[in-house]
């Protein structure tokens, strides 16, 4: 039997089973390296959060996305110089590469609990696994939400932005895009360099971005003592946000749902805005109300906060409209399991350790926001609950035999600040890994 099987292959995945590498926790780690980023994200567009805030983690804090941007020349800056969607992908599947070599590219068909405690897990190619613990480090994959008036229109008319990694088909096509956040903006902008006949549709009145940092100017005193920086954003409540899930997860139930809710609501990166304002046609205070097909034409009628109608025939409709978390969106849960897991909003309920209800079924990311706050949203969030965990998991677990993480081949600097060479192979596990 495993001791931990690990589900997930993005960020929270990747630090969590790097944190648990250093200390010899024996594990597996299943899932497709970085595929939200590399498969289901538009070519082109940039991260949100700030340079300091987009690392994957690895226990000795070494391979940030700064020393790999260096390594490979690219421009980097803590903050003021956007992070490219195609630099964090490669970024992550080096970073899997030096400290997660063990990654299986397998996918998770089911997952049965044991009576006699543990987990079967059946993988895509056929093979079984028993697992003590299960970590679902999932992301996003499964929770993409579509408004109720577009759920039920054909793919060719619709589609979610999920679906879009490539949008070059959309070259000289007339497409709206429903949504305020980021990935709505980013996707109009560049729907519209690619020279599509592109309109944004959004509920609120008016878009918001974040404001552009001011390279090389540092922030006066009384500004940073009045919006201190943090992995969320400039304030004292993203501060905390970010620092301190731990005490977060101390709030009352009501308050954190409330919270995870409004704070940090649907804006854009500051790069984006020069790419929409005056470029894009925007369609604000509006929602879908009802979407036919006629003509091989998507026909939208919108209801504007006043009660006004308006009506937009386009040719394709791409819902920028985010995720939402949904137990019974997860394929492999057996129905049993699910039943079993005590919720809240169809999200699991977890304790300080991350432990759902079912014991010994944990979840990190996206998952766990209502219980650990926002910053489970971002990667940022990805270090506390890659160190969190695992120092809760070795002291229940056996462990294996010792190893070093694995980097690079080329000469590189040791542990100890001595440079020698090091193999890229994987290092063995302990006997009951396989």
């Amino acid at each position: 039997m495993l001791e931990i099987a690990i589900i997930g292959a993005g960020p929270y995945g990747l630090s969590l089973a790097a944190h648990l590498r250093h200390q010899g926790i024996a594990f597996r780690i299943f899932g497709r390296p970085m595929d939200s980023w590399v498969s289901h994200m538009p070519k082109g567009m940039a991260l949100k959060s700030d340079g300091f805030a987009s690392n994957i983690y690895d226990p000795t804090e070494r391979y940030t996305l700064k020393h790999f941007c260096a390594e490979r020349g690219i421009e980097y800056s803590d903050a003021g110089i956007p992070v490219r969607l195609e630099t964090f992908a490669a970024y992550g599947l080096n970073f899997k590469e030096r400290q997660v070599p063990e990654l299986e590219d397998k996918l998770l068909d089911s997952l049965e609990r044991l009576t006699g405690g543990g987990f079967l897990l059946k993988l895509d190619n056929g093979e079984t696994a028993i697992a003590k613990r299960v970590i679902l480090a999932v992301g996003i994959t499964h929770f993409r939400h579509l408004p109720p008036s577009l759920a039920l229109l054909p793919s060719e008319f619709v589609s979610h932005s999920f679906r879009h990694a490539e949008i070059t088909p959309f070259r000289g096509r007339n497409v709206t895009v429903i949504g305020g956040g980021s990935s709505a903006t980013d996707l109009a902008g560049l729907l519209h360099e690619l020279g599509a006949q592109v309109q944004l549709v959004a509920r609120q009145t008016s878009l918001k971005f974040h404001g552009k940092p001011e390279i090389g100017k540092p922030r006066p005193l009384w500004q940073r003592i009045r919006n201190p920086q943090s992995g969320l954003g400039p304030g004292w409540r993203s501060r905390f946000f970010a620092n301190s899930p731990s005490w977060f997860h101390r709030l009352p139930q009501r308050l954190r749902l409330e919270i995870v809710k409004t704070h940090l609501g649907p804006s854009g990166g500051w790069f984006a805005k020069d790419k929409i304002i005056g470029r894009v046609p925007l369609c604000l205070g509006f929602t879908p109300e009802q979407a036919q097909i006629q003509d091989k034409h998507v026909r939208l009628r919108l209801r504007g906060r006043d009660g006004t109608e308006r009506q937009i025939v386009t040719e394709h409709v791409i819902a920028a409209t985010g995720y939402k978390v949904d137990l019974g969106r997860l394929p492999f849960l057996s129905a049993d399991l699910c039943s079993k897991i005590k919720a809240v909003d169809r999200t699991p309920v977890l304790s300080s350790s991350f432990e759902s209800s079912i014991p010994g079924l944990y979840f990190v990311g996206i998952a766990a926001a209502n219980s650990f706050g926002p910053v489970m949203r971002f990667a940022f969030g990805a270090g506390f609950a890659a160190r969190h965990l695992t120092r809760v998991l070795a002291k229940s677990v056996s462990k294996g035999r010792e190893f070093s993480p694995v980097f690079s081949s080329r000469p590189t600097e040791s542990l100890l600040g001595v440079k020698g060479t090091t193999s890229e192979s994987a290092c063995e596990f302990a006997d009951d890994q396989t």
